[in-house]
Formats: C-alpha cells, structure tokens, sequence
C-alpha cells in the first residue's frame, strides 16, 4: 500500500472533522463568541492574562503535544501500523478532539477553574478530594515520564553505521568509540546526536526571557517575534552542530529538575511562554517535514511495509491488543493531560470564547495528524530489524531508545525523498521531540504546582502552614516527586503506567463535563459514550500493571524484604504504590460520578434552569 494511500485519507477525515464536527460540538456546548471569558474579567498579570491568540495556541499545542503523539505511535506500531492508524484517527475525532474543547469550554463558563473544581459542582467535596489526588498522581507520572525521555534524548547516541555515515565523515558531527559490544571485538563508533539537542536547548532556554520581555512589556508585532523566534531556533541549532554538549543521563536528570522547578515558579510570560514559542518553531517545522517527505515519497512510489497488522509481536511485549494498544499510543487519540492543561493554564489566557474550538478541538486534531505521520514515518522508513533492535532490545543491558528510533526513520525518510543527510535528518528528530518534552516539563510541574495548592486546604481544614501555601514549595515538592521517580525507574514500566493514569484522567474528565453538562440539562451522549469506553480500558490496563509489578516484588519481598529496598527493586516498588493509589483514587471518583450521573438523568425537573444556547 502506498503511504499517501493512509496519509490522505487521514487529513480528508480530520479536515471534514474540524469544520463538521467540531461546529455541532460547540453548538452543544453552547459557544457563545461575545461572551466574556475569565482572562478578561480576572486579569491578574500572573495566571490571568490575555494572550495573543497565536501565541497561546503555540503554548497550548505544544504544552498537550509533548513526546506522546510520537513515542506511543512508535512502541505501539509493534502491533502493526493498520491497528494502530485506526485508533488515532477514530479515536482522535470522537474522542479526543471532544475531550480537549468540551473541558476547556467548561473551564471558561466556570471562572477559569481547575478539571478538579469544576468536579467539585457536581461530586461535592469528596469527589473535589479524590479527583485531586488522581490527578496530581498522573501529572507526577507524566513529569518523570518526559523526564526520563529527556535524558534519554540528550544522551543519544546512535551507531554511525545507522546514520549511513563512515568513520571520519565530513559532517559536523562529533564521534566517540564506545566499549566493544563482544569481547575481544572492534569499539564501536557512535555519533553524538543527543549533545547538539542539548546545546539548542540552553540558548533557546537562555533567549526565552528576552522574547518574553519584548512580545509582553514592549508589545512587539506577533510578525517580529515569529521572527525572531525563527532566528534563535534556527541557530540553537547551528550552534549545537558545533559545540555539543555531552552529558550523562543522571546530570541531565538534575539540571532540568532545576530549570523547570524555576520556570513553574515565574510568570508565564517570562519563560513559559517565549520558550514554547520558540520551540514550537522547531515543532511546526517537523511536522511540515514528516508531511512533505510522506507526500513526495508517496509520489516516488513509497510503499507501507506488508505487516499492516502484527498483533503477536505486540502481545508478546506489550500485552493483549485490549487494553494495552489503547494505552500506549497514549497522547494521539486522547490524552488526561490535555484537561489539565486546557483548565490549568489555557482557559486562565483564553481572551475569546470564540477560540476555544480552534485550540481545543482542532488543537487535538492537529496532534492526531501528528501521530499518524509520526506512525508512518516508522512504519515506511525505519527496517523492522533497525527498529526492533531500538525500542525492543532483546540484550538486557541495552535500553529501549523510541526517540531515537523514530529520530531514525526520519533521517532516512528526509534523505529517500529529500536527499537531505541522514545525519542531519535525525538530529532534526531529536530536536523536535526533546522541545516538545521540555515544554510539556515546565507546563506539568506548574499544573502539579497549582493541584498542590488546592489539595493542602482539604487535607489540613483550611489550616494550611504557610510554607505550603507557597508557590516554590509545591513546585519544589513536584519537581522532587518527580526526579525519584525517574531516577528509579525503567522507561518501560514508566510509559505504560504514565499512559494508563493519563488515559483514565481522560475519562474521569469526560465524566465531570457529562454530569456538568446534564446537571444544565444539555445533551451529553458525545462526552459520555467516550468515557465510558475509556474507564473499561483502563481499569483493564491497570489492573494487568498490578499483576506485572506484583509478579516482581512478591517473590523478592518473600524471599529478603529488605531487597525491595535496592536500585532493582525500588522502581517497581514504587509503581506498584502508584498503581494501587489510582485504582483507589480512581474506583471513588468513578462511583461518584456514576451516582451525579444517574441522578441527573433520573430528574423530572429542572434543578438548575436550562443555559439557552449561546449563553
């Protein structure tokens, strides 16, 4: 099959989409364009501000983006690439797309209020508690998560014989010799593909303040500060062509522990902001890039490979079809993550209501386009065996890499169809995945910051101590969180555990605006159906993640307790914790809403007045 075959049949869908669809969803809604939003009302020069609408959605996007639509697209492929489309492009209309705009709408109709507050209108103060604590405990996976994918990607460093490169190649790329892989056998020569990343990061990080100063204190023209947020993208990049920085997975861990606990502390227009907006510079390049070399390959006749569908190879490593395939693509069908950013930040900066379908429906349709041309990226030019060898490794001591293999397949599919250099080419990837995990840090350890703050109050009586009700404490405390986590932990037990959590949160999530918008007496089959899909699944996900943990710690608990306590076992200790408190969390939250729900449904008269349309 050829690749434009998958390609265009995707953009058609979500093209009908975003102008069909999503229109009937905001009518449901009741979009109203004139109707003031929080930004406006409550401006407070910190998390109230009115952002240029370009701006923002560069924010939002690359805030909800992160490494998801293209690292789950990449270990989820092992199913086959026909399954996998399937459920981007099904799932990412009628269930994601519905997902982002419905709980940003609901957020502005409710003061800019948090996923967990809005719950509150309808769970009272237990299901306000439990919907808190499930969703800090996501937000703590998905930080040492990307965390963990962060220095994955800045310490890549991939054989040269995988970039099509010899020994003493003229590209300015550094080269190390690495141990021999046999004993007695030749070093093995590696390029260093991570350091250039590393290098783009710290002056885009170091120039972020200064974009800020000039778009938000000396109003520069959205034009200029594309401009200039080009120009700085654009030599981040050269200057890590020739000064990489090489640093081992564990510093890289810290330092940017420390950036993102200073960056969730400052105002969003100091760093937030200007950082995303340069990054997503890099971000719309990629997507650009994967989309023209899939079309010109298509035209020079690139076919998919003949394994459209392999579900024992997933179930061999990932586990049955259902539930794990819709776990791990994670981000590009539906993403918990997203609610969180669209009521934490978003709607705070929203400055029309009119916008909200274009950053959160068609914000989330965008991503899905992403994640299907990341999945056939992988699929049409990355060899199995390549691939195989990257993510799913069978020596032991070799760790999964989905962000090299897909920075990989992107190298070779610019350099089929583009002739641009391999080498080249792969950098690129990792660039565009390492700024979408950074961004995705800064906006996660400030949303933990925010739940924080909402959950001492329940927790102490409204006695809280005055340390805790400071912001740098609870960005401190999440950022803390999440390094132990990270430094512990594989990434192959945190990926699935982090896209079960954030999955659920989706669910749980559509379930608080079903019972909002049914306690208003609107139709809420569109929010509904979907969430209730996604709690089967998860609850299924989660439990099999309990039973694989279990099947790790027990045997060494019975044997020597204390072992649970070394660098093996410490990991899946604390997951199993994890994944014992979302069950928990998760089951009240669920029996909350179902009762809010059946009570909605079962009322003859109107508790609370019909909102007319519009209104």
């Amino acid at each position: 099959m050829n690749v434009l075959v998958l390609l265009l049949l995707s953009v058609v869908v979500i093209s009908v989409a975003a102008r069909i669809y999503g229109r009937l969803v905001a009518r449901w809604l009741g979009e109203n364009p004139a109707r003031p939003t929080p930004a406006t009302t409550m401006t407070d020069g910190r998390d109230y501000v009115p952002t240029n609408s370009n701006v923002l959605f560069a924010h939002h996007f690359s805030a909800i983006a992160g490494a998801g639509p293209i690292v789950g697209p990449t270990m989820a492929v092992l199913y086959g690439y026909l399954p996998v489309w399937l459920w981007i492009l099904v799932g990412g209309v009628l269930f994601g797309a519905v997902h982002d705009f419905s709980t940003l709408f609901v957020s502005l109709r409710e003061r800019g209020r948090s996923m967990a507050e809005i719950a509150r209108t309808t769970l009272g103060e237990r299901g306000f508690a439990l919907f808190l604590g499930f969703a800090a405990v996501m937000i703590l996976l998905v930080t040492s998560s990307f965390l963990s994918m962060t220095a994955m990607s800045l310490t890549s460093m991939p054989p040269i014989s995988a970039l099509g490169l010899q020994p003493g190649h003229q590209h300015l790329l550094r080269e190390v010799a690495t141990p021999p892989a046999a004993p007695g056998g030749e070093p093995v020569v590696k390029v260093v593909i991570g350091g250039i990343a590393s290098t783009s990061v710290i002056i885009i990080t170091l120039f972020a303040p200064l974009l800020g100063w000039l778009l938000y204190r000396r109003n520069l023209r959205t034009r200029l500060g594309y401009l200039l947020a080009i120009v700085v993208a654009a030599g981040s990049i050269m200057a890590g062509l020739h000064y990489p920085i090489s640093l081992n997975a564990q510093v890289w861990m810290l330092l940017v522990s420390i950036y993102v606990l200073f960056a969730a502390g400052v105002p969003v227009w100091l760093i937030l902001h200007p950082r995303d907006f340069i990054n997503v510079q890099i971000l719309y390049a990629g997507i650009i890039a994967m989309v023209a070399g899939l079309c010109i390959g298509g035209f020079q006749g690139m076919a998919l490979p003949g394994n459209a569908v392999a579900i024992q190879d997933g179930v061999n490593n990932l586990g049955a079809v259902w539930p794990m395939l819709f776990i791990t693509v994670a981000c590009g069908a539906i993403s918990g993550f997203h609610a969180l950013v669209a009521t934490g930040t978003t709607s705070k900066q929203l400055a029309k209501e009119g916008h909200a379908r274009i950053l959160g429906f068609n914000g989330m349709l965008l991503e899905s386009l992403m994640a299907i041309a990341a999945l056939l990226v992988i699929a049409a030019a990355l060899p199995r065996e390549l691939y195989m060898a990257t993510v799913w490794p069978m020596d032991p001591a070799v760790k999964s890499n989905p962000i090299l293999a897909f920075s990989l397949g992107l190298g070779r599919l610019l350099h089929d169809t583009m002739h641009i250099p391999a080498a080249y080419g792969t950098v690129f990837g990792i660039l565009l995945i390492e700024g979408f995990v950074v961004t995705t840090l800064d906006a996660a350890v400030r949303l933990n910051r925010y739940l924080f703050e909402e959950l001492w109050p329940i927790l102490f009586k409204h006695k809280v101590p005055a340390c805790m009700r400071h912001p740098w404490f609870n960005s401190g405390l999440s950022v803390a969180l999440m390094l132990l986590l990270a430094w512990y932990s594989a990434f192959t037990f945190l990926w699935p555990l982090f896209a079960t959590g954030n999955q659920m949160l989706a669910a749980l999530s559509l379930m608080a605006v079903s019972a909002w918008l049914l306690s208003r007496k609107r139709q809420a089959w569109f929010t509904l159906l979907p969430a209730l899909f996604m709690i089967g699944t998860t609850f299924a996900s989660l439990l099999l993640q309990f039973k694989k943990f279990v099947s790790i710690v027990l045997p060494a608990l019975r044997s020597s307790p204390a072992s649970v306590l070394s660098d093996q076992l410490f990991g899946p200790t604390l997951l199993l914790a994890v994944d014992i408190i979302m069950l928990l969390l998760a089951a009240g939250v669920v029996f909350l809403l179902i009762k809010a729900v059946g009570s909605f449904r079962s009322q003859h008269t109107d508790a609370v007045p019909r909102e007319p349309a519009g209104v």
